[in-house]
This record gives structure tokens, C-alpha cells and sequence, in this order.
């Protein structure tokens, strides 16, 4: 079992930063790909990021490239999220996610997050 928690939601301005945590307990984080999706309000469930086991593989949604960050820290068992340059549009919930392989697809996660709100305001 692996539980995840997400930190770092905000409310910020269009064009600022912010960055999401997302803390893991229990076995093996290292072992897993993880991933960031988010749900924007009457909106389904959207890929946003995710890398591999080790880091040094990494995917993004055409809409967050060059803009958001995703890495992670096994020894600290914690996935980051940095979030640059950020649009009213990217306003969600943000959920990590645990799975066994680099994925843009949240069916091929079995672990998730409670979800951290980020709203960004015009």
C-alpha cells in the first residue's frame, strides 16, 4: 500500500509560481512512476505530468510544457510539482498518482492523492 498526500495549493495570480508536494508513506515509492493530474470544475480528469521510477524520464501535457516541472525525491519519498508562468486555466484540483509505469493514462494509476486546490485568478 502507498498513501499520498498533496500540499502546496493556493490562490495566486496569473504569471505567478507555485509549488506542489506530494509526500508518500508506506512501501516502495521508489518503485513507482509517478504521476500529476487535475480536475478543473464539470471537467474530467486531465494527464498533467509524470516521470519514472528514477526521475530522468519525464512526460508533460502540451499544455503545461515549458511551464511546470515535475521531479521527485526517493530518499524523501516526495513528488514536486513547479509551476511557472500560471494561466487562469490551470485552475483544478491537483491529484498525484502512483503506478507502475510511466503513464499519461489515470487508469494505469493505482494510488492516489486527496487532491490540493490551485486556483489562479486574472
Amino acid at each position: 500500500q502507498l498513501q499520498l498526500v498533496e500540499s502546496g495549493g493556493g490562490l495566486v495570480q496569473a504569471g505567478g509560481s507555485l509549488r506542489l508536494s506530494c509526500a508518500a508513506s508506506g512501501r516502495s515509492f521508489s518503485s513507482y512512476a509517478m504521476g500529476w493530474f487535475r480536475q478543473a470544475p464539470g471537467k474530467g480528469r486531465t494527464f498533467v505530468a509524470a516521470n519514472n521510477w528514477s526521475g530522468d524520464s519525464t512526460s508533460y501535457a502540451d499544455s503545461v510544457k515549458g511551464r511546470f516541472t515535475i521531479s521527485r525525491d526517493n530518499a524523501k519519498k516526495t513528488l514536486y510539482l513547479q509551476m511557472n508562468s500560471l494561466k487562469p486555466e490551470d485552475t483544478a484540483v491537483y491529484y498525484c498518482a502512483a503506478g507502475p509505469r510511466l503513464s499519461g493514462y489515470s487508469d494505469e494509476y493505482a494510488y492516489w492523492g486527496q487532491g490540493t486546490q490551485v486556483t489562479v485568478s486574472s
